[in-house]
């Protein structure tokens, strides 16, 4: 196969979506995220962390404290697309309120800010 076919192989291969966690082994806190690209996803949470600009600023400072050896990045859950044209923002949103509810991952559980409601 050319370099072009396999370019556009690619770009038509549909990137697993869903659910993610970024958890601290030492103290078992967790971040939990969505995406519709969670190899993509799970990569850039560990660059921005290596490189100590991850925007969630509690985790940046574990990761500090504890090392790389620490976190372990995991997919939890993820979503099959229905063929054709599909926007999966809603079924994503509620996948990840479905494992919001689940762990609850805030204040000493983990790195998630509650979203404030009204």
């Amino acid at each position: 196969m050319d370099k072009k076919a396999l370019i556009r192989q690619y770009k038509e291969t549909r990137r697993p979506m869903g659910v993610f966690q970024v958890r601290n082994t030492v103290d078992g806190k967790v971040l939990i995220g969505v995406s519709v690209d969670l190899p993509a996803m799970l990569n850039r949470q560990q660059s921005q962390l290596r490189m100590g600009g991850h925007p969630n600023k509690e985790l940046q400072k574990a990761w500090n404290e504890f090392g790389a050896e620490a976190f372990e990045f995991e997919v939890l859950d993820t979503l099959t697309p229905p063929d054709g044209d599909y926007d999966p923002k809603d079924d994503l949103k509620a996948l990840e309120d479905l494992w919001l509810d689940k762990l609850s991952p805030y204040d000493e559980r983990g790195y998630n800010v509650r979203k404030r409601t009204g």
